[in-house]
């Protein structure tokens, strides 16, 4: 039996939500929205920089990701660094695609207050298809599709394909998208600004206006309406290292959604359950921000050789396993003697300490306290 499509209800695009099933979710993201931001607005602008060359690298990466695409994660670094005016010393320089993909990123949360336009969209789209190729394929860009052939989301070998989704017909995709975008530029104070992100998400892709990059687009677009939310210029969460990380459930949440009627209840929980998590993570990462900043201010005087810093750094930024005099000489390319020294001066200026686990090794710890 053929699937009814979200698109194929009389009610489209009308949706409509159970809003007590998604009150504790939303006020638990409004919280720790408010907590991320409020953790923010006190630090100095060279940590919120620094947060957000992170964020953003990691938004731009992991959305690329998703959709099977893998750009260079120093080049992305690299480029967003420069929009930021944060220092590039030794990061390589990023190539004119990857130039592009951080231009749409960097516009959309940049200068999240502006208008959502087709003239804009189709701006991003230029610029994630420079070439006016998708792969090997010709494509249409900087324009809603065109074409008889239906636009599917498939998966499954040649000749055994399973269709997990079929978009509108291009010929109707000009108007869905009109209606799209004076939603979007319509201000509705009974609507809560994080909902209208998590709608827009599914209205765009369910769309599917574009030949290719719709779903890097459906996320740039959610970043811009959360930017929106936020009150921010800036990114210091990623909601798409989240769903990068949980890419079948996502799809799932998707084609369970976009396979029915009008009711999105179950969509916005899931992306309430994600943004939660996303902002969470943030959170966590800034208390370690916090913390990392306030442990070189308190170190200020001590003076370190280059091997120390560079050590010490290391473990800031997630030392793997033990440190131990073995590891601190091996990755140094230094004598035992030497890394024993070195760490025994850390030790004495109270930067590292001795682990309490036994073992045949001495391992070693950072007083972060």
């Amino acid at each position: 039996m053929r699937p009814v499509y979200i698109w194929q209800y009389p009610e489209w695009p009308h949706f409509t939500w159970n809003e007590v099933a998604l009150q504790t979710q939303l006020a638990s993201v409004r919280y720790k929205h408010g907590l991320l931001t409020g953790m923010m607005k006190v630090l100095g602008l060279d940590v919120q920089n620094a947060s957000s060359l992170e964020m953003i690298t990691m938004d731009i990466v992991k959305s690329c990701e998703i959709e099977g695409v893998v750009l260079d994660s120093q080049r992305v670094r690299s480029s967003v660094a420069r929009h930021l005016g944060v220092e590039t010393e030794g990061l390589p320089n990023p190539d004119h695609y990857t130039e592009g993909v951080v231009e749409v990123m960097m516009d959309a949360v940049r200068n999240a207050s502006l208008p959502l336009s087709q003239e804009r969209l189709f701006g991003w789209h230029a610029a994630l298809f420079p070439t006016g190729r998708s792969g090997m394929y010709k494509i249409t860009v900087a324009d809603w599709r065109v074409g008889e052939e239906p636009m599917q989301v498939v998966s499954g070998a040649m000749g055994h394909e399973v269709v997990h989704y079929e978009a509108p017909a291009s010929k109707d995709v000009p108007l869905m998208m009109k209606e799209f975008l004076d939603w979007v530029k319509k201000e509705d104070t009974s609507l809560d600004p994080i909902l209208k992100a998590g709608i827009a998400h599914l209205w765009f892709v369910a769309v599917h206006p574009f030949d290719d990059g719709n779903g890097r687009l459906t996320r740039t677009i959610t970043d811009m309406l959360l930017c929106r939310a936020d009150g921010l210029p800036h990114r210091y969460y990623s909601m798409s290292n989240t769903i990068c990380k949980n890419k079948k459930e996502y799809y799932a949440a998707l084609e369970s959604t976009t396979v029915g009627n009008t009711d999105i209840t179950k969509w916005l929980q899931w992306f309430l359950t994600t943004l939660d998590i996303s902002v969470g993570e943030a959170i966590a990462t800034t208390e370690t921000i916090i913390k990392k900043t306030q442990f070189w201010q308190m170190h200020r005087d001590v003076v370190m050789n280059e091997r120390q810093m560079k050590m010490v750094s290391m473990m800031w930024d997630g030392f793997e396993g033990n440190l131990t005099n073995a590891k601190w000489a091996k990755i140094n390319k230094i004598s035992s003697s030497t890394a024993l020294r070195d760490i025994q001066e850390l030790v004495a200026y109270g930067i590292l300490r001795v682990a309490d686990s036994g073992g045949r090794s001495t391992n070693y710890l950072l007083v972060e306290d």
